[in-house]
C-alpha cells in the first residue's frame, strides 16, 4: 500500500508541472495540445467557442497578409476565407451575445495563433507560400475536426446544430486550401 502511495505521489509531483493553471475561461489542456482530437473527445462548449474563435481570428490576419504577399491563388483563396471567417464570427459572437451559448470569446489570439500570424507577417514575399499554404491546410484540418466532434456530441444545441451547418464550408476551404499546396 505504501508503494502504491509513493508511486502516486511521484507521478502526481512529475505531472503537476505540465497542468494547466487555472485561469478564468481558460482551456483545457486537451483541446490545447490536440489530444481531444487525437482521441476524438468531444470539446467542451467554451473550449470549442475559444478555439473557433481563435481560428477565425487567425484566418483573417492571415487572410489580410495573403492579400499583400500572395500570388494570385492565394490572393482568391484569402477572398474567401475572409468572407467565410466574418460570417462565422459574427454568427458565433451573436450566439454568445443573445446568452444562447455559455462562453467568453476571446479578446486575441492565444500564442500558438499569433506565432503562426507572427511567421507570416516575417516570411518575404518570395517565401510566403512556403508558410500560408502549409499552415492553411493545418488549420483547417484542425477546424474540421474541432466542427466534426462538437456537431456530433456538443452540450450545447444551437451551438452544435450551427457546427454541423458551418462544417461542409470548413471542409471545402480545406480542399482549397490542399490545392494551394499542391500548386506549390
Amino acid at each position: 500500500m505504501n508503494r502504491w502511495i509513493a508511486s502516486a505521489a511521484c507521478a502526481v509531483s512529475l505531472l503537476a508541472p505540465m497542468m494547466p493553471v487555472p485561469m478564468a475561461h481558460s482551456q483545457s489542456l486537451g483541446e490545447k495540445t490536440g489530444v481531444n482530437s487525437t482521441l476524438g473527445i468531444t470539446p467542451t462548449t467554451q473550449d470549442f467557442v475559444t478555439e473557433a474563435a481563435n481560428s477565425d481570428m487567425l484566418e483573417l490576419a492571415a487572410a489580410k497578409l495573403a492579400q499583400d504577399k500572395g500570388n494570385a491563388d492565394e490572393k482568391k483563396f484569402a477572398e474567401q476565407m475572409t468572407t467565410d471567417h466574418t460570417k462565422t464570427s459574427k454568427d458565433l459572437k451573436s450566439m454568445v451575445d443573445s446568452g444562447d451559448v455559455k462562453a467568453t470569446i476571446p479578446a486575441s489570439l492565444d500564442s500558438s495563433s499569433q506565432k503562426k500570424l507572427d511567421q507570416l507577417r516575417d516570411a518575404k514575399p518570395q517565401d510566403f507560400a512556403g508558410y500560408y499554404d502549409p499552415m492553411q491546410v493545418s488549420a483547417h484540418k484542425d477546424a474540421v475536426s474541432l466542427f466534426e466532434r462538437y456537431s456530433k456530441s456538443g452540450d450545447n444545441s444551437k451551438l452544435k446544430d450551427w457546427a454541423g451547418k458551418t462544417l461542409p464550408t470548413l471542409q471545402h476551404h480545406l480542399e482549397m486550401a490542399e490545392n494551394l499546396k499542391k500548386r506549390d
